[in-house]
């Protein structure tokens, strides 16, 4: 059929039509950057023919010379065939207006996180001026890291992750963006190899995938590092060593920030008196939250952690 394709469609908008109709047929799951067969069919074919990647319309009409159509099937047919997700296709993702260089290496980048770091962590973080130290744990594509250079300009910054060939992503990112004077990569099961250092901010996507969920995954999401995304029976083994270990690593009245998925209710249950704030971000108020250095040793001394 993609052969077939090849030969017969002439404009972008007869690709177009044709994407959105394979994508729905073979009941592809996006989740990687489009959320329909639509968007994502007019991402990959803007970007095989490297027009720019917002602007669809102008092009509709424009014909496809063989050799770009020869390309546009191959590109869908792996889309289909293979259920790859776009960004490993393309080789890039975007993540609130930035791009980043990704491969199977890595998850895609996608987090709640973003958007707030831009943000400064208004209203939760006092004096955003006074970071001058961040960390990103379970850094992947180094693309939050990279967000939180950019928003805190005075902030040196730790990228850590116990993959290797994740930590080889995140550099040809860091370089990208110029921040290598910034932005220290470490190789570390979490806090294991940090050491003495201490943090005004954490951040961290970490593994929090439960077993259930893990086994009822989409294909699409198989392709990515497993050790990214399990995270135990119930989700949560990443986040219970993160928040034991945490206050060692965070400053007075530093600010930790931790994406969990849909894990706050099995969250609350294991730590039921630990007093954690949950930001509504784009209209969820049960993905990530947020907690002072201070509500930390509270839990520690009480027994709560």
């Amino acid at each position: 059929m993609f052969d077939s394709a090849a030969r017969a469609l002439s404009s972008v908008r007869d690709w177009l039509r044709f994407a959105v109709s394979r994508f729905n047929e073979a009941g592809l799951f996006f989740g990687h950057g489009s959320a329909n067969a639509y968007d994502e069919a007019a991402y990959l074919i803007l970007h095989t023919l490297h027009l720019p990647i917002d602007r669809l319309d102008p092009f509709l009409d424009a014909r496809v010379l063989p050799e770009e159509a020869a390309k546009l099937a191959d590109m869908l047919r792996q889309r289909v065939e293979k259920r790859l997700p776009a960004a490993y296709l393309t080789g890039e993702a975007w993540l609130q207006g930035y791009r980043f260089q990704v491969d199977e290496r890595v998850i895609v980048p996608r987090s709640f996180l973003a958007p707030m770091i831009l943000e400064q962590f208004d209203p939760w973080l006092d004096q955003p001026e006074r970071v001058q130290r961040a960390l990103d744990l379970c850094t992947g594509s180094g693309c939050l890291a990279i967000l939180l250079a950019e928003a805190f300009p005075e902030a040196e910054v730790d990228a850590a992750d116990l993959s290797a060939d994740a930590l080889e992503v995140a550099k040809r990112n860091v370089e990208d963006y110029g921040l290598d004077g910034r932005i220290e990569l470490i190789q570390s099961d979490l806090f294991a190899d940090l050491e003495d250092r201490t943090y005004d901010l954490i951040v961290s996507n970490p593994p929090y995938v439960d077993a259930p969920a893990m086994a009822a995954l989409p294909q699409e999401y198989r392709h990515e590092p497993e050790m990214a995304l399990a995270s135990g029976h119930d989700g949560l083994d990443a986040v219970r060593a993160i928040l034991h270990e945490a206050p060692k690593h965070l400053n007075p009245g530093g600010l930790l920030a931790v994406e969990i998925g849909h894990n706050r209710e099995a969250l609350e249950a294991a730590f039921p008196n630990l007093e954690l704030m949950w930001p509504e971000v784009e209209w969820d108020a049960d993905t990530l939250f947020l907690v002072h250095r201070e509500q930390l040793l509270n839990g520690i001394n009480n027994g709560t952690i």
